[in-house]
């Protein structure tokens, strides 16, 4: 048996794909143990996974809602993110990830968990590197959308080296924000890094999993070495209580199949009157549709329409007349495999360049959020479920995806590399 520390920072996108992996290396005799906001604790603990508390907390409940925004902002969203959530925290994730670290056999990072590299380099842990989308490869070869610059993705036609020199750019800019990390690695005694860590210096010359699946991307030549493309890590989350579920089944059977409208954890919170269009646009075709808001559930909703905070989407994307979501890995994820027709609305991040990657396997059409009128949601939700086509598409890409378990996968990729760096380990499997 081995114990694997992973280490992931950010909403429930980034953190159910661990659970995920921590619960498939569980059923296979080993421990695990995630290391993330405390916010995350109960979903972690529910899930039977151990769990370590490791700042920063982004969920400070008095002013998540100005965070998020904060975060979301096009423009200056991810130096927001890093500069004032990930880098004042530094040096306590790291307290935390060194003394979680020395029990552990392998470390797992995601991106954002920035300390974690450096106890892996200073106690001399093998680390595995992850990414959840294919944007966080930046490659050149298969330029992504960047959500502040979309028209870039159009120079792509001009060859690799037109986006290897913009990129080029972009990590110039992006070392800027890492003062406090280079700082920390000086108090630890380790050597300067050689790359960002938002880009190269995240990679691991071990194993670096890709967790998302093979048809949103294939490997490019400036991917890392030792990159294996798992597929999605799904974790669906905790089922709701019989009352929901009660109140969900016989709507459901009471008429024709609804739109489901989904945004993820984190953007419910900066939804706006998305919910108000979603509404008056399902009355303007005279459809049912059921909103997955978060928090923040309307009120005096019409007979048609049922809101819920959460709802596991394995329960109602597969039982849609189409989703409409935001693109997140997850929810994309989740969409792919439910055989449904998709309204893709993108904010920020890596959902534009998910929703090109989706809708170009044709089960969808995307609309950017800020776009979103009552009327253009019913125009191109009536568009989906008119033209044959997306559902086709749609049911071929769930059939391609029905036995790929990314979370399986990756839990194998891990004990692999385990067995490669700690003498002895086999003999720790059990049954052998």
């Amino acid at each position: 048996m081995s114990r694997f520390l992973f280490g992931t920072l950010g909403s429930l996108g980034d953190v159910h794909p661990y659970i995920a992996v921590a619960r498939a290396l569980v059923a296979r005799g080993h421990t695990a143990v995630i290391a993330t906001s405390e916010e995350h604790r109960s979903v972690i603990e529910g899930a039977g996974v151990e769990f370590c508390a490791m700042y920063p907390a982004l969920a400070q409940k008095e002013d998540y809602q100005a965070s998020v925004a904060q975060m979301y902002d096009v423009r200056r969203g991810p130096e927001v993110l890093v500069r004032r959530f990930v880098m004042p925290h530094l040096r306590s994730a790291c307290e935390c990830l060194l003394e979680a670290s020395r029990g552990a056999d392998v470390l797992v990072s995601h991106p954002l968990a920035m300390a974690l590299p450096l106890a892996a380099e200073k106690l001399g842990k093998p680390r595995v590197a992850t990414v959840l989308s294919p944007l966080l490869f930046i490659s050149a070869f298969d330029p992504p959308v960047i959500p502040e610059a979309p028209w870039l993705y159009n120079l792509r036609i001009f060859g690799p080296g037109v986006h290897r020199f913009l990129f080029r750019l972009a990590k110039y800019k992006i070392g800027s924000w890492e003062g406090p990390l280079r700082d920390l690695r000086t108090e630890l005694g380790l050597a300067p890094a050689r790359h960002s860590a938002m880009f190269e210096g995240h990679n691991s010359s071990l194993l670096n999993l890709a967790m998302f699946d093979a048809q949103l991307a294939s490997p490019q030549p400036d991917w890392p070495v030792n990159t294996l493309v798992c597929g999605s890590a799904l974790f669906d989350g905790a089922q709701p209580d019989a009352a929901v579920i009660d109140d969900l089944e016989k709507f459901l059977a009471a008429g024709d199949a609804p739109v489901v409208f989904a945004l993820g954890s984190s953007a419910v919170w900066i939804a706006g009157d998305f919910w108000e269009k979603a509404v008056a646009a399902t009355l303007k075709f005279g459809m049912r549709a059921i909103l997955l808001t978060g928090p923040h559930v309307p009120q005096a909703l019409p007979e048609n329409v049922r809101a819920y905070p959460y709802l596991p989407y394995s329960m109602v994307f597969s039982r849609a007349a189409a989703v409409v979501h935001q693109a997140g890995i997850g929810t994309l994820s989740h969409a792919l495999r439910a055989g449904r027709p998709q309204l893709i609305v993108p904010l920020a991040f890596d959902q534009p360049d998910n929703a090109r990657r989706a809708c170009s396997l044709g089960p969808g059409r995307t609309v950017p959020f800020r776009k979103v009128t009552a009327g253009r949601l019913a125009a191109e939700i009536s568009e989906l479920l008119g033209a044959p086509a997306y559902a086709s598409a749609a049911r071929r890409v769930a059939a391609q995806l029905a036995h790929t378990d990314g979370a399986a996968r990756a839990a194998e990729a891990l004990i692999s590399c385990a067995a490669r760096q700690n003498p002895g380990f086999a003999a720790r499997i059990p049954g052998d």
